[in-house]
């Protein structure tokens, strides 16, 4: 069994290292407690709920990581540490895995036990589950107790990756009766407690003074607020009736730049933007119809113009070049009308219209995007139609719903982790609906495999296959890129795994 431990790291993020930290001023100050810091988000919509299991957008991402606790987090260096869980062992081939809880409690006062962890990864598993989690933990076999304060999940495969797996957004460890968890009654073990929850409009939140960890939560309160549309968020900003935005509109960043009452803040990581196709409905059920696609898009312009150079191009697969396994190897795909009319005649095809549906609420500029993308296809010959479409309910009623559209990944971590979620055949949110045999049984066999350089190839070849093959376009990576009032602080290294600070901006700013 190999053993882990709080490292260094973990142990100046949550002790007393972490009272000294920069300023958004710059300069180096203690944190301090006090104030409501009021968050606009460019997400939202009607139809969120508490089950954890359907947060699909990042409104509900940052309302879960203020609420809640899981068992292991990313920090804020890229590392995958422990949260509710003090530490864990491995079996020497990763198929067995022992979380040791730590002493932590519920905002009702109750302690989190091993029957709470089963309960809350439960809810996730099953025939039954539609859970966006699901295909993540498809591989446990069964989890059980040893005693109150640990917990055993035994893997059908060796995987190397497994307490990253645990980080995801949509596993909070939730208070357990009869084996089940009532996540509608909004009770967590993480930073703040909620106060009030309007879907689509906001969420209010207060500090829990039991959390266990210390040196965070400095705000007494925060609110979060769903602000889809761009200009208004940024005019909420500007005015004060917010302390910080994400998404920045990045059209218009230089002219917040000018206001030195603001900060813009970036930060690289896995985000990328994507326009995805069903390749189970016609034309796109043709993989020259979708190469064809891809080689009409140009890249290049589309970071220039709409990321206003804040990113960098994509090559069609989902993992980025920072990432641990990205196959440099692939040629990058370009702009290239003459292969796009290849491929429109190799489809027997002489014309393609097809319509692009998008909104402001997919990735900020999607709109403006689509149109570029509408420019460039039609000196290949593609008739492209962009429809805007409303930005409320455009995850529920346009993205996996109609056949052509723009979507935004936050990427993962690994790309075990990418993969599994959104392009393994049949699981929830391949929003492509692509199936390929070949992936398939490469993803399982990449997930156990504990030679490095084999993983690294069978993970190349995996990307070659979403790249040729696959229903999704991803033009671009692009960073994060929010603004704050200068009144908020924080740390120096800020989590990149997603936007603000990995979502846990409540729990790691506070006012200068």
């Amino acid at each position: 069994m190999s053993f882990i431990k709080p490292n260094r790291r973990e142990v100046m993020q949550y002790g007393g290292a972490a009272a000294i930290a920069l300023s958004a001023g710059g300069a180096i100050a203690a944190p301090k407690k006090g104030g409501t810091l009021r968050m606009g988000k460019a997400h939202g919509q009607t139809t969120d709920s508490y089950d954890p299991g359907s947060h699909e957008n990042g409104f509900m991402l940052d309302f879960t990581h203020t609420m809640n606790n899981y068992l292991t987090e990313v920090s804020a260096s890229g590392d995958v540490v422990g949260e509710l869980a003090e530490s864990w062992e491995a079996s020497e081939d990763a198929k067995t895995w022992t979380f040791k809880l730590r002493d932590a409690s519920f905002h009702n006062d109750t302690k989190v036990t091993s029957a709470d962890v089963i309960a809350s990864i439960r809810h996730h598993m099953g025939e039954d589950s539609k859970s966006a989690a699901k295909p993540i933990l498809e591989a446990i076999t069964d989890i059980k107790a040893m005693g109150d304060d640990a917990v055993v999940f035994e893997l059908e495969s060796g995987n190397a990756d497994f307490p990253f797996i645990l980080t995801d957004y949509h596993l909070p460890i939730g208070p357990a009766k009869d084996g089940t968890v009532d996540w509608d009654a909004g009770i967590g073990a993480g930073p703040y407690m909620l106060e009030a929850f309007e879907p689509g409009v906001r969420a209010t939140f207060k500090r829990f003074d039991g959390y266990w960890k210390p040196n965070s939560a400095h705000f007494d309160s925060v609110e979060l607020l769903a602000i889809v549309d761009p200009a208004a968020r940024t005019t909420a900003l500007i005015t004060g009736e917010v302390d910080a935005i994400d998404r920045v509109e990045l059209k218009t960043v230089n002219l917040l730049k000018r206001r030195k009452n603001l900060n813009i803040e970036t930060t690289d990581g896995t985000q990328h933007y994507t326009f995805v196709m069903n390749t189970t409905t016609g034309p796109y059920d043709d993989v020259n119809v979708r190469l064809a696609l891809k080689h009409a898009i140009n890249r290049e312009e589309l970071v220039d113009k709409i990321l206003q150079g804040y990113g960098s191009v994509g090559n069609d697969h989902p993992i980025g070049r920072g990432q641990r396994f990205f196959a440099q190897e692939l040629e990058q795909r370009s702009y290239d009308p003459d292969k796009a009319k290849f491929h429109m005649k190799e489809a027997g095809l002489d014309s393609l219209p097809v319509t692009l549906k998008s909104a402001d609420a997919a990735f900020a500029g999607a709109v403006d995007a689509a149109v570029l993308f509408s420019e460039s296809a039609a000196k290949a010959g593609i008739d492209m139609k962009i429809e805007r479409v409303p930005n409320d309910g455009y995850w529920s009623n346009v993205w996996m719903q109609e056949p052509f559209c723009a979507c935004y990944w936050g990427g993962r971590p690994t790309a075990d982790w990418m993969f599994s979620t959104a392009y393994k055949g049949g699981v929830n949110w391949n929003d492509a609906y692509w199936t390929n045999d070949r992936f398939d049984s490469l993803l399982l066999e990449a997930r156990s495999e504990l030679d490095e350089g084999k993983r690294r190839e069978m993970y190349a070849e995996m990307q070659g296959l979403v790249r040729d093959d696959g229903g999704t376009i991803v033009p671009m990576f692009a960073q994060y890129v929010f603004a704050t009032s200068n009144k908020v602080a924080h740390a120096e290294q800020m989590g990149s795994n997603w936007d603000l600070d990995g979502g846990r901006w409540a729990e790691r700013w506070w006012f200068a």
